[in-house]
């Protein structure tokens, strides 16, 4: 069985809720713990979160839930880039999946709506990501 932690922006907690429950569903689904949830403030606060949950030993993959609506500034594509670019950064540091479940940037509110199957999408990533590299692993 994989273990998951979650790491759960509160900005726009309305749709981040949601997407966290799609993605609760999803990793129940296939089969999959969620052994740990984290809330943190935004995405751009992610980082520390997800690198915690790494070096424990009863977490095989991350998943990131957040959602970046686009502003006045470009401030949304500063966010996302920069968490985005951590995210992987830190799964290469610790050799675990870490999916990226942030929808965003340059969406409005609506195309947010649209999007809550982001942190469904990024449990599957997750998941999949810990079987295949389990699967190069145990190979010959």
């Amino acid at each position: 069985m994989v273990n998951l932690g979650f790491v759960i922006a509160e900005f726009n907690r309305d749709l981040t809720y949601m997407m966290e429950k799609l993605a609760e569903e999803h990793a129940q689904f296939l089969g999959a713990n969620v052994v740990c949830k984290v809330m943190v403030p935004g995405s751009f606060d992610m980082p520390l979160a997800i690198k915690t949950l790494l070096k424990k030993d009863n977490i095989d993959a991350v998943v990131t839930i957040g959602c970046v609506i686009e502003g006045d500034t470009e401030h949304d594509e500063i966010v996302v880039q920069n968490a985005a670019r951590k995210i992987a950064d830190l799964s290469l540091e610790f050799e675990k999946p870490v999916a990226l479940g942030i929808s965003g940037p340059g969406m409005t509110r609506m195309q947010a709506e649209d999007r809550i199957d982001y942190g469904k999408s990024a449990v599957e990533a997750a998941v999949k990501m810990v079987k295949r590299i389990n699967d190069i692993k145990n190979s010959n």
